[in-house]
Formats: structure tokens, C-alpha cells, sequence
């Protein structure tokens, strides 16, 4: 869901609001997702997903 709500252009601030999260979760959720994806920029994690299939 985070990087679902990531390729629409929130903010980590309107994530965490939206998925009624902490601002650190979604960092946290984060952070996982470009270690995962091998990514360092939420643009790269959008693109990877992508290539993927994940979204």
C-alpha cells in the first residue's frame, strides 16, 4: 500500500495520514522497500516496482 501511495506522489507526511500510520512507520515501510527493490529514490522504487510488475 505504502508503495502503491508512493507511485501517486504522496508525501511520507500524507501517507502516514492516510493510512492512519506514524510518520516513522512509513519511513520505516520505506526504507524496507528500497532495500528490497535496491533502490535509493522513491522515483528509482516507482520505476523497479514497475519493471517488476508490482504496480
Amino acid at each position: 500500500e505504502v508503495l502503491r501511495l508512493i507511485a501517486k506522489g504522496l508525501s511520507n507526511s500524507e501517507i502516514s495520514e492516510r493510512l492512519f500510520l506514524a510518520l516513522s512507520t512509513v519511513k520505516g515501510h520505506t526504507r524496507i522497500l528500497f532495500d528490497k527493490l535496491q533502490v535509493q529514490r522513491r522515483t528509482e522504487a516507482v520505476a523497479r516496482a514497475r519493471e517488476l510488475g508490482l504496480l
